[in-house]
């Protein structure tokens, strides 16, 4: 139950986040980002529906697609968030917050992206175009993806006839920034960086200085020269990216010959990277 009522409001939050990008940012400049916001965006233009009621009868549909052909697990899976999206878009103000097109686009696909990237973490949805794409791939054995991708060129295809070309290559640049924040929240918020340091005469001073200077932990290797076949030791260590010049000075200072290999890593979890809340 307890997990339950978490599920429940990270839906909530995560589908507030997509009304507030639809109804402050893309609604206000006509940018049809895909999905059921985006018919929604279209259709309150061409026929004068508001787009909360145009998206609600929507879901109500997708709901019961849902529910004949992909059964009751994932109807259930989608009932909240699709009846709580055309809600929310509803009483979320439709106001413009700048009048810049290209921040809004920014902005608002930020947002958007962030929301989408919480409903999928916890396999939650808000409904609407990511149904056909499941009963796509349980009948056709197309890969979701491609029925999502496939669904919202169209729906973005529509506003060039709609609203224009300009608009049409905002939708666009919409799609691509959603889909580039999506990609890099789910490789991991936690990005640090990870040394891998060889000192042919330095090393043991290297490990000690480190100890004192950066307090974090490391992993000691040993290793043979690829030419001399000379054993050796390599120190492997991450950091945050705010240590790495601190580590850097400490290297340097004691042996600048050393060899230290530097690449970013997308997530970090437990041993002093984690937090921990006070029980």
């Amino acid at each position: 139950m307890k997990d339950q009522i978490k599920n429940l409001i990270k839906i909530t939050f995560a589908v507030l986040l997509l009304a507030i990008s639809v109804n402050m940012f893309f609604g206000p400049h006509h940018v049809v980002a895909g999905g059921v916001s985006g018919l929604g965006i279209l259709m309150e233009q061409l026929l004068n529906i508001d787009r909360s009621v145009v998206v609600f009868a929507l879901n109500i549909v997708m709901l019961i697609l849902a529910a004949i052909f992909l059964g009751k697990k994932v109807f259930f899976n989608t009932l909240y968030g699709s009846m709580l999206f055309p809600f929310l878009l509803a009483i979320v103000p439709e106001i413009m917050l700048t009048s810049d097109r290209l921040l809004s686009v920014i902005f608002g696909s930020t947002i958007f992206a962030t929301g989408v990237a919480i409903l999928y973490k916890i396999r939650a949805s808000s409904g609407g175009t990511t149904i056909p794409p499941l009963i796509f791939e349980k009948y056709f054995n197309v890969s979701p993806s491609i029925g999502l991708f496939v669904t919202d060129t169209f729906i973005v295809t529509l506003s060039l006839f709609v609203f224009g070309f300009e608009e049409f290559l905002f939708a666009i640049l919409a799609n691509a920034l959603v889909s580039i924040v999506m990609t890099y929240i789910e490789t991991g918020l936690k990005r640090r960086k990870a040394l891998m340091i060889i000192s042919k005469e330095n090393a043991p001073e290297i490990k000690e200085a480190l100890k004192e200077e950066v307090a974090r932990g490391m992993t000691l290797f040993d290793i043979k020269g690829g030419n001399d076949s000379d054993p050796n030791e390599m120190i492997l260590m991450v950091a945050s990216n705010q240590e790495y010049p601190e580590i850097k000075a400490v290297i340097d200072k004691i042996d600048p010959m050393s060899f230290v290999v530097v690449y970013n890593v997308s997530e970090v979890h437990g041993l002093g990277f984690t937090y921990h809340p006070i029980q």
